[in-house]
C-alpha cells in the first residue's frame, strides 16, 4: 500500500501544507481494506486509478481537474456498508477530512460533488470531471468475461445478508438500467475501450439471472 499512500500525499500537498495528510491516507486506506469488503476494496480502489490514468493519457486534460477527479475516487467508496447512503456518508467524509486538511473549500465541494454523482453515474454532457470518474468506475464491467464474474460473484459476497430472490431482482434492475442508456460510458475514449465488452458481460449475467 505504500504506492497508494505516496500517491495520495503527491495529489493532496498540492491542496494543504498540513502534516496530517499521510494520517488522513492511512486511515482511507484502513476503510478500503476493512473485512468485509469482498468487491469494494483496494483492488477497486486501484482499479479506477488506473482507469483514471488510462482515460486521460495522452490526450489535453485541460478541461478535466484531474485532482480532484483522483481525490474522489479514493473517497467514492471510502464508507462502505451496502447501504443506500454509502456514497451520501462517503461525500460526507470527504468534506469533513478535506476541510480539517485546510484544503480549498471549491476543491473540497468538487470532490464530494463527484462521489455524489457516483450514485448515478449520470454525470452531465459538459462535466467532463464527473464523465471521467463515472466511466473509470463503471471500467470493470469491460473486463474479460472470466474476471467480470469474479467480480459479480464478490459484490454477491458483499451482499449476503440479502436474500438470493431479492438480490436478483435488484441486480436485473441496475443491468436492465444501465443497458437501457444509449451508452454506458460518457468519454469517447471510455465508449472505445469497455462499452462492447460491458453489454456483452452484462447481457450475459441478465440472461443468467433470468433462467
Amino acid at each position: 500500500m505504500t504506492d497508494l499512500l505516496e500517491a495520495w500525499r503527491a495529489v493532496l500537498t498540492r491542496h494543504t501544507a498540513s502534516p496530517d495528510v499521510g494520517a488522513v491516507g492511512e486511515a482511507l486506506l484502513a476503510r478500503w481494506t476493512e473485512p468485509h469488503r469482498r468487491y469494494h476494496d483496494l483492488s477497486h480502489l486501484r482499479g479506477v486509478l488506473a482507469a483514471i490514468d488510462e482515460l486521460t493519457s495522452g490526450v489535453d486534460a485541460a478541461d478535466v481537474d484531474m485532482d480532484a477527479v483522483r481525490v474522489a475516487a479514493w473517497y467514492h467508496d471510502a464508507v462502505y456498508a451496502g447501504q443506500p447512503d454509502d456514497e451520501e456518508n462517503s461525500a460526507l467524509l470527504a468534506e469533513t477530512d478535506l476541510t480539517a486538511l485546510g484544503a480549498a473549500p471549491e476543491f473540497v465541494a468538487e470532490v464530494a460533488r463527484l462521489v455524489r454523482m457516483t450514485v448515478e453515474h449520470d454525470p452531465a454532457p459538459q462535466d467532463r470531471n464527473g464523465q471521467v470518474l463515472s466511466d473509470a468506475d463503471l471500467a470493470v464491467l469491460g473486463l474479460p468475461p472470466a474476471d467480470y464474474r469474479r467480480n459479480t460473484a464478490k459484490v454477491r459476497a458483499e451482499y449476503g445478508h440479502v436474500a438470493d430472490g431479492d438480490f436478483r431482482a435488484a441486480r436485473v434492475r441496475v443491468i436492465g438500467s444501465l443497458l437501457s442508456a444509449p451508452s454506458l460510458y460518457r468519454t469517447e475514449r471510455g465508449r472505445r475501450l469497455w462499452e462492447d465488452a460491458a453489454r456483452a458481460n452484462m447481457s450475459a449475467e441478465l440472461r443468467a439471472l433470468s433462467d
